[in-house]
């Protein structure tokens, strides 16, 4: 349904500023991973740099192994690595680790004050909280290690809130013939949070006076920003909406039922949850999802610098292309689905297996690939670039699941889902630090085929047991009146 072109469409200024928030909660998220190869000082590899091994040590570049040569004979590398920590592979991977472990404590609170209050606050408040200890991580970063591990643990905290508020907000604001794209354009966030994080991070490290500080200064400021406009324009739902247009608003009721949040729900059916095997399944298969994508995004940047010795600004933008790439996938992939979905050609159920298996096979076999391609960059950069696009047709599948399978208690799943699934968060830097002490491409093979298992296994389970389906236990009460209906039926015909 066409709405007035002078009223600006509301569910997509929410969609809009909801991929946005998505992009600052990623960007704070992410930058660390490439700007930690600044961060810290640069490994010297015992023997002769220039060696040409394929698949022990890749060869430096010529002017790499020059600098690595005369570094403690000029100034300017005093200078460069003066302010850099002596943190190794393992403790770099406990500090990118400890943001998931605040993470996943906030996620059922999330889940539940944002359906109880609404997602507009709770996932405001969040990237908040996010913003300002990103601020203050340059400070904290020099007084240590331990400080530092600390700190990021509880902006994990704060930014756990956002995904279950995103989903009370879509659950309100999306129709179902445009729940595919809706979602898709907030999720979108997540591509671009990457591609800023990995592409503005080398730029700034590499031309802007200040090095890497800069970086957490940048990101923090911009997401107080945000904050403001958030505040301003986006609403809990349409009914308190105060300048939706009444066709919007009743084009959304038809489409939706309700335009106010349900608060008088009854207590969440956690033992209909609990044992829902289509729930299980989403969960399983989110958790090998975000095990690739954990992986990638923590240690894409170490791999690009330590193993294909890229330099910064090189890192930046190859470290980049895989996520726009995967972005463009995201969107021509939800928009596929959605025809699919609105034209009856294939069940929702059918579509959600088939994207997620796609989405979660692919990667894996594109790390792997890229693993056994050895030192070429370019046909490794390739190869990592066609894997994580793949990742995108998770978005309009297993990342929407569950609106499919409970509307109404949808952020109280998905906080239960994506908290479980932090524990890949937790793992995957520290498992990468601990199987690639000498970052050697044999070395960081073995975490790609521990990624590609992870992930094949992972979606033969959704692949049998998820579904897209409405659950009964959605609601119960009218689940119960129907079962009624059905049982009284045969003696009303007979009377």
């Amino acid at each position: 349904m066409n709405i007035d072109s002078q009223n600006v469409s509301q569910r997509w200024v929410m969609a809009v500023m909801g991929m946005l928030g998505v992009t600052m909660a990623f960007v704070m998220r992410a930058c660390l991973g490439i700007t930690l190869t600044q961060m810290v000082s640069p490994v010297v590899v015992d023997g002769d740099p220039r060696s040409t091994v394929q698949y022990d040590y890749c060869p430096m570049p010529q002017s790499s192994v020059q600098s690595q040569l005369m570094s403690n004979l000029t100034t300017m590398a005093e200078v460069q690595y003066q302010n850099r920590f002596d943190w190794d592979e393992k403790t770099q991977g406990e500090i990118l680790s400890s943001f998931y472990y605040g993470y996943i404590l906030t996620h059922l609170p999330g889940g539940v004050l944002s359906q109880r209050f609404g997602g507009k606050h709770t996932m405001g408040l969040g990237i908040l909280s996010t913003a300002i200890f990103t601020l203050i991580t340059p400070y904290v970063a020099y007084m240590g290690s331990r400080p530092l591990t600390i700190l990021r643990f509880v902006e994990g905290l704060g930014e756990g809130t956002t995904f279950p508020a995103l989903y009370t907000l879509l659950a309100q604001w999306a129709p179902p013939d445009e729940k595919g794209k809706l979602s898709t354009v907030v999720f979108a966030g997540v591509q671009i949070g990457n591609i800023f994080s990995n592409f503005l991070s080398g730029f700034i490290i590499q031309y802007i006076p200040g090095g890497w500080p800069n970086v957490f200064y940048f990101f923090g400021v911009i997401s107080l920003i945000w904050f403001v406009l958030w505040c301003l324009f986006v609403y809990n739902d349409p009914n308190s909406h105060p300048f939706i247009s009444d066709m919007e608003r009743d084009y959304l009721k038809q489409s939706i039922g309700s335009l106010e949040r349900k608060k008088d729900l009854p207590s969440t059916p956690w033992i209909s949850i609990l044992t829902s095997w289509p729930v299980w399944a989403l969960i399983i298969v989110e958790a090998g999802n975000d095990w690739g994508g954990f992986t990638i995004i923590s240690d894409l940047p170490k791999y690009m610098s330590d193993v294909l010795h890229f330099s910064i600004m090189e890192n930046g933008l190859l470290s980049s292309i895989p996520y726009i790439a995967q972005w463009i996938t995201s969107i021509l992939s939800s928009i596929l689905a959605d025809r699919l979905i609105s034209k009856r050609l294939m069940s929702v159920t059918a579509v959600r297996k088939i994207y997620a298996i796609i989405g979660t096979v692919g990667p894996g076999l594109g790390v792997m690939c890229a693993s056994f391609v050895g030192c070429n960059k370019t046909i490794a950069t390739l190869c990592f670039t066609l894997g994580v696009a793949l990742m995108g047709f998770c978005y309009p599948s297993i990342h929407i699941n569950s609106l499919d399978l409970s509307p109404n208690y949808a952020p109280t799943i998905m906080a239960l889902a994506n908290g479980i699934c932090c524990l890949s968060g937790m793992a995957t830097p520290y498992v990468a630090g601990i199987l690639t002490p000498n970052r050697t491409v044999l070395e960081w093979r073995l975490v790609f085929w521990i990624m590609m298992v992870v992930m094949t296994i992972s979606s033969m389970i959704f692949g049998i047991f998820g579904s897209g389906e409405l659950q009964p236990w959605d609601d119960l009460k009218q689940h119960n009146l129907k079962e009624k209906t059905k049982k009284e039926l045969p003696i009303n015909k007979i009377l």
